[in-house]
Protein backbone atom coordinates (compact mmCIF):
# COMPACT_ATOMS: atom_id res chain seq x y z
CA UNK A 1 0.00 0.00 0.00
CA UNK A 2 0.82 3.79 -0.95
CA UNK A 3 2.94 5.11 -0.14
CA UNK A 4 0.32 7.93 1.74
CA UNK A 5 1.97 11.11 2.48
CA UNK A 6 1.00 14.46 3.83
CA UNK A 7 2.87 17.91 3.68
CA UNK A 8 2.89 21.30 6.11
CA UNK A 9 4.84 24.11 6.22
CA UNK A 10 6.03 25.21 9.55
CA UNK A 11 7.34 28.71 10.90
CA UNK A 12 9.93 27.19 13.24
CA UNK A 13 13.62 26.26 12.51
CA UNK A 14 14.46 22.81 10.39
CA UNK A 15 16.58 21.91 13.21
CA UNK A 16 14.12 22.39 15.92
CA UNK A 17 11.48 20.32 14.18
CA UNK A 18 13.86 17.83 13.17
CA UNK A 19 14.61 17.33 16.92
CA UNK A 20 11.09 16.89 17.54
CA UNK A 21 10.36 14.00 15.19
CA UNK A 22 13.43 12.06 16.43
CA UNK A 23 11.85 11.92 19.39
CA UNK A 24 9.30 9.35 19.25
CA UNK A 25 8.04 10.12 22.71
CA UNK A 26 6.44 13.51 21.35
CA UNK A 27 4.51 11.05 18.65
CA UNK A 28 1.02 10.73 20.65
CA UNK A 29 1.35 14.69 21.41
CA UNK A 30 0.53 15.41 17.94
CA UNK A 31 -0.89 12.36 16.21
CA UNK A 32 -3.20 11.33 19.22
CA UNK A 33 -6.34 10.96 17.07
CA UNK A 34 -4.24 8.55 14.17
CA UNK A 35 -2.55 6.30 16.72
CA UNK A 36 -3.92 4.46 19.92
CA UNK A 37 -2.38 2.20 23.21
CA UNK A 38 0.72 3.96 22.00
CA UNK A 39 4.21 3.16 23.94
CA UNK A 40 7.72 3.06 23.82
CA UNK A 41 9.74 0.05 23.46
CA UNK A 42 12.85 1.20 25.26
CA UNK A 43 13.86 4.09 27.51
CA UNK A 44 15.97 6.29 25.35
CA UNK A 45 13.05 7.58 22.63
CA UNK A 46 15.15 9.51 20.29
CA UNK A 47 17.67 8.79 18.22
CA UNK A 48 18.59 5.49 16.04
CA UNK A 49 17.23 2.20 17.61
CA UNK A 50 14.39 4.26 19.30
CA UNK A 51 11.52 2.24 18.89
CA UNK A 52 7.40 2.71 19.55
CA UNK A 53 4.32 0.36 19.41
CA UNK A 54 0.77 1.65 18.46
CA UNK A 55 -2.36 1.18 16.60
CA UNK A 56 -3.55 2.82 13.90
CA UNK A 57 -6.90 4.11 15.25
CA UNK A 58 -9.18 3.52 11.89
CA UNK A 59 -11.69 1.05 11.04
CA UNK A 60 -11.42 -2.31 10.06
CA UNK A 61 -7.79 -2.09 10.88
CA UNK A 62 -7.31 -2.97 14.80
CA UNK A 63 -3.60 -5.03 14.75
CA UNK A 64 -0.74 -3.62 16.44
CA UNK A 65 2.52 -2.16 14.24
CA UNK A 66 5.76 -1.35 15.37
CA UNK A 67 8.82 1.33 14.09
CA UNK A 68 11.96 2.08 15.10
CA UNK A 69 14.28 5.01 13.80
CA UNK A 70 16.81 3.58 10.95
CA UNK A 71 18.21 6.26 9.62
CA UNK A 72 18.60 10.53 10.80
CA UNK A 73 20.42 12.38 8.79
CA UNK A 74 20.08 15.73 11.07
CA UNK A 75 18.36 18.05 10.28
CA UNK A 76 16.60 16.93 7.19
CA UNK A 77 15.68 13.38 7.00
CA UNK A 78 14.60 10.57 9.73
CA UNK A 79 13.53 7.07 8.04
CA UNK A 80 11.36 4.25 10.44
CA UNK A 81 11.32 0.92 9.75
CA UNK A 82 8.26 -1.62 11.52
CA UNK A 83 5.98 -4.20 11.20
CA UNK A 84 2.65 -4.65 11.45
CA UNK A 85 -0.82 -6.77 10.70
CA UNK A 86 -1.64 -9.80 11.56
CA UNK A 87 1.66 -11.51 13.15
CA UNK A 88 3.82 -8.14 12.91
CA UNK A 89 4.25 -9.73 8.85
CA UNK A 90 3.45 -6.53 6.90
CA UNK A 91 6.83 -4.30 6.75
CA UNK A 92 6.08 -0.90 6.79
CA UNK A 93 8.12 2.58 6.45
CA UNK A 94 7.71 6.02 7.34
CA UNK A 95 9.97 9.12 5.98
CA UNK A 96 9.89 12.20 7.55
CA UNK A 97 11.60 14.90 5.19
CA UNK A 98 12.26 18.37 6.32
CA UNK A 99 13.47 20.74 3.68
CA UNK A 100 13.61 24.72 4.06
CA UNK A 101 10.80 26.63 2.52
CA UNK A 102 10.04 29.97 1.63
CA UNK A 103 11.91 32.44 4.21
CA UNK A 104 11.56 31.21 7.59
CA UNK A 105 9.67 28.08 7.01
CA UNK A 106 10.26 24.61 7.52
CA UNK A 107 8.71 22.08 5.12
CA UNK A 108 7.72 19.18 6.53
CA UNK A 109 6.50 15.68 4.39
CA UNK A 110 5.36 12.31 5.99
CA UNK A 111 4.97 9.74 3.91
CA UNK A 112 3.73 5.89 4.91
CA UNK A 113 4.01 2.74 2.83
CA UNK A 114 3.46 -1.11 3.21
CA UNK A 115 4.73 -3.97 1.15
CA UNK A 116 2.09 -6.13 2.33
CA UNK A 117 1.12 -9.47 0.66
CA UNK A 118 -1.98 -10.58 -1.03
CA UNK A 119 -3.82 -11.66 1.58
CA UNK A 120 -3.45 -8.40 4.06
CA UNK A 121 -3.80 -6.34 1.01
CA UNK A 122 -7.21 -6.82 1.00
CA UNK A 123 -7.32 -5.24 4.61
CA UNK A 124 -5.69 -2.75 3.67
CA UNK A 125 -7.52 -1.44 0.88
CA UNK A 126 -10.45 -1.63 2.74
CA UNK A 127 -9.71 0.29 5.60
CA UNK A 128 -6.16 2.22 5.45
CA UNK A 129 -5.87 2.98 2.29
CA UNK A 130 -8.79 4.98 2.54
CA UNK A 131 -9.52 8.91 2.22
CA UNK A 132 -10.38 8.84 5.99
CA UNK A 133 -6.57 7.93 6.70
CA UNK A 134 -4.76 10.67 4.62
CA UNK A 135 -7.23 12.77 6.46
CA UNK A 136 -6.10 11.97 9.16
CA UNK A 137 -2.43 12.38 8.80
CA UNK A 138 -3.46 16.11 7.38
CA UNK A 139 -5.09 16.40 11.05
CA UNK A 140 -2.12 15.35 12.76
CA UNK A 141 0.06 17.45 10.78
CA UNK A 142 -1.81 20.22 10.88
CA UNK A 143 -1.50 19.60 15.27
CA UNK A 144 2.41 19.21 14.34
CA UNK A 145 2.31 22.82 13.03
CA UNK A 146 0.49 24.22 15.76
CA UNK A 147 2.58 22.35 18.69
CA UNK A 148 5.66 23.71 17.54
CA UNK A 149 4.79 27.27 16.33
CA UNK A 150 3.28 27.76 19.56
CA UNK A 151 6.11 26.36 21.60
CA UNK A 152 4.77 24.71 24.13
CA UNK A 153 5.97 21.82 25.98
CA UNK A 154 4.20 18.77 24.40
CA UNK A 155 3.08 16.05 26.77
CA UNK A 156 5.68 13.05 25.98
CA UNK A 157 4.72 8.59 26.10
CA UNK A 158 7.25 7.51 28.70
CA UNK A 159 8.08 4.04 29.24
CA UNK A 160 6.36 2.16 32.16
CA UNK A 161 8.51 1.15 35.22
CA UNK A 162 11.61 3.48 33.51
CA UNK A 163 13.83 5.11 36.11
CA UNK A 164 11.96 8.90 35.88
CA UNK A 165 14.90 10.86 37.82
CA UNK A 166 17.23 9.60 35.18
CA UNK A 167 15.06 10.58 32.35
CA UNK A 168 14.41 14.16 33.89
CA UNK A 169 11.00 13.61 34.40
CA UNK A 170 9.38 15.19 37.20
Amino acid sequence: MGPLSAEIEIDVPRERAFEFLADLANRPSFAGRLLSGFHLTRIDSAGLGAGARFRFDVPLHRAWTDTTIAELEAPHRIVEHGRGGRGNRVPSTTLWELTEGPGPLTRVRVSYWTESRLLDRLTEVLAVASPRYERRWREAMRELRDMLEAGAPAPRAVVAGGNRHATGIP
